[in-house]
């Protein structure tokens, strides 16, 4: 198995703030790492945190939940990190259901909140 280089960063809309506060917050432990997110996620963290490498891929709703899946099943990402809002309905459900079957199947560590993001990425950023 070849050594996993990417941090994946998803959040949905009422979470991109937090993210963007958690990259901000992380920028050390992020910045040896290429970070790989959808879109506007991806577009918030490289403006809070310009030092990181940030790849921007397709939004959620339009195939990037996918596009990192593929990452995944390649055994690409060492982490991945999903900040979830439970309170608002997903028209694109069952793309983030498939990104999470993808992070169990291929056995990649995954925080779908801060307080496990907080505990997984000092843990993977050794």
């Amino acid at each position: 198995m070849t050594e996993r280089k990417k941090i994946a960063l998803i959040a949905h809309d009422k979470m991109k703030e937090q993210m963007a506060d958690f990259a901000r917050h992380h920028q050390n432990a992020l910045e040896p790492w290429q970070i790989v997110a959808t879109g506007t996620t991806g577009g918030q963290v490289q403006e809070a945190c310009p030092r990181l490498n940030v790849t921007r891929m397709k939004s959620g709703p339009l195939g990037g939940d996918q596009q990192i899946g593929a990452m995944i099943a390649q055994e690409e990402v060492a982490l991945l990190v999903f900040f979830v809002d439970p309170l608002t309905p997903m028209p694109h459900d069952v793309d983030v259901k498939a990104l999470m079957r993808l992070a169990i199947l291929y056995d990649t560590p995954m925080a779908l909140n801060r307080a496990t993001a907080e505990i997984l990425l000092p843990a993977i950023a050794r």
